[in-house]
């Protein structure tokens, strides 16, 4: 199973936004959020909580791809958000995120048995290429408790 057909099967949003996930890898994440009237706002263009989600989404597809070999040691939580909206969204808009820190420091932190952070930075474009978005979020591996 892929990484966008495992989010797309437990992440309800993500699949309810119809989100097409293509490149997955460690250093970069693209995902799709297609054309849809029932998802617009005021203006037509994608709503703005549609555009967070699709850049939540690509944040997600990158820290699993990056760390999904961790995962019966920690669990990946968003910690927190930020976005920016720069220009006017029509049409498909495009996410590409980013790894902010290298895969194997964040490791280490996690080895040495601390909780590491890690930004990943999103950009969400239009099909003409103009960034209309930039986000930022930031996450954890909360380490699971051993019992």
């Amino acid at each position: 199973m892929s990484i966008g057909e495992m989010l797309a099967a437990t992440v309800p949003m993500a699949k309810t936004l119809n989100l097409k996930f293509g490149e997955t890898t460690p250093e970069r994440a693209v995902v799709v959020l297609p054309d849809q009237s029932e998802y617009h706002n005021h203006v037509g263009g994608p709503h703005a909580g549609a555009m967070f989600t699709l850049g939540e989404s690509a944040s997600g597809a990158i820290v699993l791809a990056a760390f999904g070999a961790h995962l019966s040691r920690a669990v990946p939580l968003a910690v927190r958000a930020d976005i920016a909206y720069k220009k006017l969204a029509m049409g498909e808009v495009t996410a590409t995120a980013t790894l902010g820190r290298p895969v194997a420091d964040v490791v280490a932190e996690l080895d040495a048995g601390q909780r590491p952070e890690f930004p990943v930075a999103i950009a969400i474009t239009r099909a003409d290429g103009a960034v209309t978005g930039e986000m930022t979020v930031v996450w954890t591996l909360r380490p699971n408790d051993p019992k």
